[in-house]
């Protein structure tokens, strides 16, 4: 059989337009409906089952495993889920997987769609090219949906036809009779395929086109198809290279979930297949084995493929903390690797009572003030390392993160708040949801300040400007007094029955604000007598000015508290 260059890249094309009809259409569907799966990834409970579940329904809508996971990772990233309650979503999205199987093997094999692809792009492009984003994302979809499938059909053409007969499959025939070592061999075949082509269901549709062309046989087709779930993981695993440890343990429970569940399937792969045999012959009257049922290899295919992910994942759901234990041991934290924080109090779902969810709300503030002054240890650290140190540049990477994390968990915090005030409360309860609303706010504005100084001390040191030892020694007593705030404002929080020591937060923000105006004062007259230049001047002033803004944000904090008592 004569195979030229010219259809290999034929193949190669058709395969890269079916890969952006896959992109164009699992973008289009996050667009339309992704506020909303990022809204129920984000406030997944607890419950394993509930997290299969919205693991199946947010792929099946965005038919994307890799998306769904990686969102799963950077919101376990972000502090947002924990490890253990990604595992149950990230179980889920396998399930979810199998619908574009599904809907590659009923329409794309069995249906001629060669008809109705133009006037379905047709139909797209006006609304491709319209202002309005939601009927722009619609148009992307159904254009995304046609170039899927006209992919699928050149794929089909432009895979080359064997009889079996041709010497050139002779090499293939060595491995496909070699038992369960040929169950390895292609495994691993399906698991590189879709490494490069970064899409299980593009692998798939060309592990179908091939055999029903003859090329591969049902056996092979299912081993790759075996490893092609493998390969699939390797998206979240790249996501989450950039990521905290949390982030690289669920993008790591993914890879471990899908390779476990392959190895349990091995030993029973072959009474597997005749299951899956007998189901097909039941449908379509045809064996996927012989040669007249090469239009049933699809539908064979994707019932294995379903039937394999939905056991693995009854099994799995049972276990979720053996696999957390598992990808903890693979990847412990590195000493000075700290775990980051994330809601704590508020991630099973409102309590029986908005009064009682009240009380879950307060812990999870206690727990994120906590963190506001964590993070200001850090801009300590900054400015008291030598500024060529490689331990800089990593301080500076974690007040970045938890800038971004105060951001994500302010957004929660408000919105379970707001979900309290909907419900009956009584009106020392809504003072104390509309208290509880402003401490959010204030305590994410101190994490803003925090970063706001952070940036500051990254200037100077990319400037190569360092403090003296005086104005060093200047700057380290206002923090020590904002430490001193940090630490009332932490037991104000603390205090169950919102009675805030608003002397002792009232006196620190004093001696903050006095401090502040002899500081200026005294840089005044040093730049007037030439102690030192006008730019470092600025760059002294600006971060004591910050401390003092710094200091309004955390005595508002127990103002707030306290108001609950007074109003």
């Amino acid at each position: 059989m004569d195979y030229s260059i010219t259809d290999l890249l034929s193949l190669v094309g058709s395969l890269a337009l079916f890969l952006y009809g896959m992109k164009m259409m699992s973008e289009a569907l996050q667009k339309v409906a992704g506020a909303r799966m990022k809204n129920i990834l984000s406030s997944i409970t607890s419950n394993r089952f509930l997290g299969l579940l919205t693991g199946v329904l947010v792929t099946a809508v965005v038919q994307s495993s890799s998306a769904t996971t990686v969102m799963v990772v950077s919101f376990v990233n972000a502090g947002l889920i924990t490890l253990r309650e990604s595992i149950s979503v990230i179980i889920g999205t396998n399930i979810g997987s199998t619908v574009t199987s599904w809907l590659i093997s009923i329409l794309g094999f069995e249906t001629d769609l060669k008809a109705l692809v133009l006037p379905a792009i047709g139909i797209a492009m006006p609304m491709i090219f319209s202002q309005n984003n939601k009927l722009h994302s619609i148009g992307e979809l159904i254009a995304g949906l046609a170039l899927l499938f006209m992919g699928l059909d050149f794929l089909t053409q432009n895979v080359p036809q064997f009889s079996g007969n041709e010497p050139e499959l002779a090499f293939l025939h060595e491995y496909t009779d070699q038992g369960f070592l040929s169950l390895f061999i292609f495994l691993l075949v399906g698991t590189i395929l879709t490494l490069i082509v970064q899409s299980s269901a593009a692998s798939m549709a060309l592990v179908f086109a091939l055999c029903v062309n003859g090329v591969i046989s049902f056996e092979i087709a299912a081993a790759m198809v075996l490893g092609s779930n493998i390969g699939t993981t390797v998206t979240a695993n790249i996501a989450a290279a950039v990521g905290n440890v949390s982030a690289r343990r669920a993008a790591m429970a993914h890879l471990m979930f899908n390779v476990l569940g392959t190895i349990w399937v091995i030993p029973v792969f072959y009474p597997l297949l005749s299951l899956v045999n007998t189901l097909t012959i039941d449908i379509m009257g045809v064996s996927p084995y012989e040669e007249s049922g090469m239009m049933s290899i699809p539908l064979a295919l994707s019932i294995f493929h379903t039937i394999f992910n939905t056991i693995n994942a009854l099994i799995f759901i049972w276990i979720p903390d053996v696999l957390e234990k598992m990808v903890m041991k693979i990847l412990p934290a590195k000493p000075d690797e700290e775990e980051e924080f994330h809601l704590q109090f508020i991630t099973t779902g409102m309590l029986s009572t908005s009064e009682l969810s009240l009380i879950q709300a307060k812990k999870e503030i206690s727990h994120y003030a906590k963190h506001t002054k964590k993070m200001f240890g850090f801009i300590e650290k900054m400015l008291n390392e030598d500024i060529s140190d490689s331990k800089f540049v990593k301080t500076y990477a974690k007040v970045e993160k938890y800038e971004s994390t105060c951001d994500s968990v302010e957004i929660e915090i408000a919105n379970y708040l707001t979900k309290i005030n909907q419900g009956k409360l009584s009106d020392v309860g809504r003072r104390k949801a509309r208290a509880m609303l402003r401490v959010v706010n204030e305590l994410e504005s101190v994490g803003d300040s925090n970063y706001t100084m952070a940036r500051m001390l990254n200037r100077m040191r990319s400037n190569n400007f360092k403090y003296s030892d005086k104005m060093s020694e200047k700057i380290n007593l206002m923090f020590s007094m904002l430490d001193e705030a940090l630490s009332i404002m932490r037991d104000n929080l603390r205090n169950s029955d919102y009675n805030a020591d608003l002397a002792s937060a009232k006196e620190i923000e004093s001696r903050i604000n006095v401090y502040r105006d002899q500081l200026k004062a005294e840089n005044f007259e040093n730049i007037k007598n030439g102690k030192y230049s006008y730019e470092t001047s600025v760059y002294f002033i600006d971060l004591i000015q910050e401390c003092e803004r710094m200091g309004d944000y955390i005595i508002n904090v127990s103002e707030a508290i306290n108001d609950v008592n007074n109003e």
